[in-house]
């Protein structure tokens, strides 16, 4: 008996271990909790995403105006000097990444949202959307800005500008995004253990209820005919 108890203990302390792959990355964000950091980070990401689109749209529509052989004075709002009029080829690919990053940044906000009310709820299956959307998006305009400033000239300041935002953004987005899945995985284990606890629980109540319950047998009942 006491080593069935044994092997049960050590199959139960074993099912308790989590992988290291499974281990939170960060236990806190600088200054605050995790949960408070994927908070600021799923706000962070509405903005990132409204900015996105805001300057693909802008690009696209800078691109679509200059091509090599126009001219543009800059007599109403601004200047098309710091736009590229270069390559064709290279023109193009700055069209489909600002096209590809509108598309990435509206998937962004969406998910951002569900992000926002997953959190509040602590739902870590809905998490998982922004998780795979916040990577792609990352890596993607991590590709673009390293192409766009290859190609841009940096002597402009809109160029200048989007270089040190872009920056300040990725590296941002990463570490939050670093934080956001160690809550993820928090909460993960968290629900893996309240599952554990009401399996364990539920076996319990059924062994009690089995063991107060006697069932009825030729054997357990009194019979009454020697008596009268």
């Amino acid at each position: 008996m006491a080593t069935t108890v044994r092997t049960g203990m050590s199959r139960s302390v074993k099912s308790l271990r989590v992988p290291w792959y499974k281990k939170p990355i960060v236990q806190d964000a600088v200054i605050t909790d995790i949960q408070n950091g994927a908070n600021y980070n799923a706000i962070f990401c509405v903005f990132v995403s409204l900015f996105t689109i805001a300057t693909a749209i802008f690009d696209i529509y800078c691109l679509g105006m200059v091509y090599p052989g126009v001219r543009h004075y800059g007599f109403f709002i601004m200047n098309f000097q710091f736009v590229y009029v270069g390559n064709r080829h290279v023109r193009n690919c700055l069209i489909v990444f600002a096209l590809f990053s509108f598309i990435a940044a509206v998937a962004l906000l969406v998910t951002s949202v569900i992000f926002l009310k997953a959190l509040r709820k602590e739902n870590e299956k809905k998490i998982v959307p922004w998780l795979y959307c916040g990577a792609i998006f990352y890596l993607w305009r991590l590709f673009a800005f390293i192409f766009a400033t290859i190609v841009n000239d940096m002597i402009f300041a809109y160029n200048i500008m989007m270089c040190l935002l872009w920056i300040f953004i990725i590296l941002a987005g990463a570490y939050g995004w670093i934080v956001s899945y160690s809550l993820y995985l928090d909460l993960c284990d968290l629900t893996r253990l309240e599952d554990i606890a009401h399996l364990r629980m539920g076996t319990m109540s059924s062994l009690n209820v089995g063991l107060s319950s006697r069932p009825t047998t030729p054997f357990s009942t009194v019979s009454t005919s020697h008596m009268v």
